[in-house]
């Protein structure tokens, strides 16, 4: 009777080491495709910001062009290059 018990006991401990493996096993694979999905979306956004930060370089590139900043010198704030009669050099 004792044989049998620890039989029972050993088939018993390892039913439920199957199945806390089972288990183990069915989050870690759910984990695993919730992590990838995340990481397919991040990929997304990451390609997204790419194209807005060429974008951006680009405004930033037709904002800082030197015949727009000299047009809105002349004609916002009046600014003229000077005359050469107007020019100083100053020697070292």
């Amino acid at each position: 009777m004792n044989e049998r018990l620890y039989v029972f006991l050993i088939v018993g401990v390892l039913f439920f080491a199957v199945l806390a493996t089972a288990i183990g096993l069915v989050y870690s694979k759910h984990l695993t495709r919730k992590l990838f999905v995340e990481l397919q979306q991040l990929k997304k956004e990451v390609v997204n910001l790419d194209t807005e930060w060429g974008q951006l370089q680009l405004e930033q590139s037709a904002w800082s062009d030197h015949g727009r900043i000299e047009r809105i010198a002349r004609e916002r704030l009046g600014m003229v290059i000077p005359e050469a009669e107007q020019m100083s050099f100053i020697k070292p």
